[in-house]
């Protein structure tokens, strides 16, 4: 299973490719709209996991270019806001698998990617 981690805290970032590379799973991570739009231009992955406050870029538009592109890459969205809360998240974006917030733990964020990409 390959992931692309998009998230604008790259430390934060670091730790949730730690975790999913201690699984087995070769982690790309990108800090921008632009560089995961050329990311997934060239390349396959399965699992996207999308800071949904990106701040290079708007998070929906790497989540629309990748459901284009990538269409069965699932999106893991991580987020410090209560937006979405609701759960209107997956009526807007056909490939959203989860919403979770940033404070969730990395080895459950792990096992939600892990579960996310056996589905692909």
């Amino acid at each position: 299973m390959v992931v692309l981690i998009v998230a604008s805290q790259k430390e934060l970032s670091r730790i949730w490719a730690r975790h999913l590379e201690r699984l087995g799973h070769p982690v790309t991570i990108v800090h921008s709209q632009q560089a995961a739009v050329a990311y997934l231009r060239l390349r396959t992955v399965d699992v996207i996991v999308l800071d949904l406050t990106l701040d290079g870029g708007s998070a929906f538009a790497v989540a629309d270019y990748a459901s284009y592109r990538r269409p069965d890459a699932k999106v893991v969205f991580v987020t410090n806001t209560t937006f979405f809360s609701d759960g209107s998240i997956f009526k807007h974006i056909p490939n959203a698998a989860a919403i979770v917030q940033e404070k969730t733990p990395p080895n459950d964020l792990a096992a939600i990617v892990e579960y996310h990409g056996r589905a692909v």
